[in-house]
Parts: structure tokens; sequence; C-alpha cells
């Protein structure tokens, strides 16, 4: 009872000096301590978070199983080892030339208006149907069908554009991305699930597994590349339905191929509506790491696939 009291007075507390000087002074002060604790402080922050997982310390000298190897990259990275390319691919926007110059422009998503002030979306000129998200983040979309809640959109925006999506788990590759906002034509499909995503992890160039997901994120079912149903998941309460193979599937497994070389792991995902292929996006961390597989073998089989850089 104590505590809530305590809490509710800091509630107080902070809304009176919301939008005052010493507000602000606060906010900077907290800004300028994370920029110099960033990289101890991240990299504590993912030993922590591996731990609490999967009920052990990481391993950074010998990391075996994918799970090591995703989190030792993670932290390299948080150390300042990353090549800058990985920014690019990171960045929703920016990935965008990089997907036109490794396999054409052709398997982008029309983009309706991008730019970096909310307020000058220009609603009255949008078809009824878009999705909103911004560049520098994941996992943050706004699905518009019919009458836009505009309001509701630009305060959201606003709010995401201000934050550093790094901070939500240390994935470095998000730390220098410049927001912007990217309103993208909206994807229709005509099957009864919605649209569905395949998700390609790749090594090396090379497609090993392929989970297939939906906007609800509620199945979770993996295929390999001859398209049989694995016993491989890390969602234990979403379903594990049998999808069947897509159209044009040998195109996507190339094109996954395509933009995957030279990368010792990244999941490449593509969105295929009738055969029309689109990269949706790459992902270097998926989930922030925050996953075990099932059956846990699945850990140590994947770690074989991913081949970390020399200096590891």
């Amino acid at each position: 009872m104590e505590h809530a009291v305590q809490r509710g007075m800091i509630a107080v507390l902070r809304a009176k000096l919301r939008d005052t000087w010493l507000h602000d002074l606060v906010v900077h002060y907290r800004n300028i301590k994370r920029r110099v604790m960033r990289r101890s402080e991240g990299e504590a922050f993912l030993l922590r978070r591996y731990a609490r997982i999967h009920g052990k310390p990481l391993d950074l000298t010998n990391p075996q199983t994918f799970t090591e190897k995703l989190f030792w990259r993670m932290i390299t990275w948080n150390r300042g080892d990353m090549p800058s390319r990985f920014t690019q691919l990171a960045d929703k926007y920016a990935v965008r030339e990089y997907v036109a110059s490794r396999v054409g422009e052709e398997y982008l998503i029309k983009i309706l208006w991008h730019g970096e002030n909310p307020c000058a979306i220009p609603f009255d000129m949008l078809p009824a149907e878009y999705v909103v998200k911004p560049s520098h983040a994941g996992g943050q979309v706004i699905i518009v069908k019919g009458e836009a809640n505009r309001e509701d959109i630009v305060r959201t925006l606003s709010g995401w554009l201000a934050s550093n999506y790094y901070w939500q788990a240390r994935e470095y590759q998000y730390y220098g991305i410049q927001p912007r906002i990217i309103i993208e034509e909206y994807l229709k499909t005509e099957n009864a699930s919605g649209l569905l995503d395949y998700r390609f992890w790749c090594f090396g160039g090379v497609p090993e597994v392929i989970q297939v997901d939906n906007h609800a994120h509620d199945i979770n079912p993996f295929f390999d590349v001859q398209w049989n149903q694995l016993d491989l998941y890390y969602r234990p309460k979403a379903t594990r339905p049998f999808i069947p193979k897509p159209k044009n599937f040998e195109r996507m497994v190339d094109l996954a191929s395509r933009l995957s070389e030279g990368i010792d792991f990244v999941r490449v995902d593509f969105y295929n509506i009738e055969g029309k292929i689109y990269c949706g996006e790459l992902t270097l961390s998926p989930v922030g790491g925050i996953f075990t597989f099932t059956p846990q073998h699945w850990d140590s089989k994947l770690g074989e696939k991913w081949i970390l850089p020399s200096h590891c």
C-alpha cells in the first residue's frame, strides 16, 4: 500500500513538472547519460536477458547454438563492431535501395508517401486503404481501412518518431537510423487467413528454414526448402497449421538467396499474393532474441548453419 502511494505521488510530481525547464533539464541529462553509458549498459542488458531466457550465462568466447550466436552478434555490434551496411538493411526506407539493386524494384511494395513530419501527411490524397509505419523500428504498424482517425495517427507517429527503437532491445542496427514515416500500398489477398508473411531464415546466402506468420502472430509453422513441415516452433501458444506451398516458391528461394548473400545470418521476409512476390523487410535479430526453440535441438542445428566472422 505504501509503495502504491509513493508511486502515485511520483506520478503526480512528474505530471506537474512536465513541460517545465526542470523537466527538460532532467530529460537532457538522462539522454547524455544514456549515450555515455550506452555500450556498457547495453552489454549488461543483453547478458542479463540471455541468462533470464536460457537459464545460464552466455559463453561469449565460444558460442555454438543459434541463440548464443545471435546474442554474441548483438553484443559485438553494441560494442561498435558493426559494418554500417546493416543500418541500411534495418532501415525500412533505405533498405529499398538495397533490394532494388540486388533483385529489382518490382519486388518492392509501392510507397504512397514518405516524410519526417506527421502533420504533413496528405490524408485527402491517400486511398481508402493503406499501411503506415516508421522507418526506424519494428512491429510498429498502423493499418487504415476507411476513414482515418487523423489526430490519433499523427499523435502515435509523433511518439514513435521521438523515440530511438534501439533502447527497446539494444539492437544496434536500429541506433543510427533516421526516423521517417512510410505510407505503403495496402496489399489485398483472398486468403482466408489474411496476408501471410513468408520468413526465410538464411545463413551466408543459403535459406535453411521458412517460417510462415500472419498479422495476428497466432500461427508458427516452419518448413524446409522442399516445403516439408518441420517440428520446429518458438511460440508455444500458437497453432502450427500446414500452409500450402506458395506459387513461385522456387523464385522466392532464389530471391532470398540473393538478398542474403554475404550475410552470416539474416531473415528475409516476403509476401506472396497469387505468385506476385513482395519483399517485406530484412530482419537481423528476430524477436530481439526473446525466444527459445522447440524442440531444443533446433538451437544447435541452426547454430551449425551460422558461420560467424573469423574474429569470433
